[in-house]
């Protein structure tokens, strides 16, 4: 990952003291918690309307995030169903005030479109 990336994060956050676990690093709930935001924003816009994260097909942390580091994240639409769509989601922290840019984290989430009764519904036909 270099600076000179092209894609714009979908969501970008700093850890605050309270992330930090015993070990000094932020915790893994945390970072899973933003990673779905991020994916539930563009699950959202992608279904227009309401959508569910259903499963995390795979996550794997790849190194620590650490209390001063800036956190992007990257979320984009890999595969699409009838009402089904899975998200990509790649973390970068920028470390050393933006010096270093380290990927952390990578995972494929599952949303579920929803209709008005919070059923599953077809992802390319709008919420009403």
């Amino acid at each position: 990952m270099t600076n000179n990336d092209p894609r714009q994060p979908t969501l970008r956050v700093t850890p605050g003291p309270s992330d930090i676990n015993s070990n000094g690093h932020i915790f893994g709930g945390w970072v899973l918690s933003q990673m779905d935001i991020a994916a539930g924003i563009v699950a959202s816009r992608r279904a227009q309307g309401a959508v569910a994260t259903v499963a995390i097909e795979r996550m794997e942390f790849i190194a620590p995030i650490e209390l001063r580091d800036l956190i992007s994240v990257y979320a984009a639409v890999e595969r699409v169903g009838r009402t089904s769509m899975a998200i990509r989601i790649e973390v970068i922290a920028d470390r050393d005030g933006g010096a270093r840019q380290i990927k952390v984290t990578e995972g494929l989430f599952t949303f579920v479109a929803l209709d008005a009764q919070h059923r599953p519904r077809p992802v390319d036909q709008p919420a009403s």
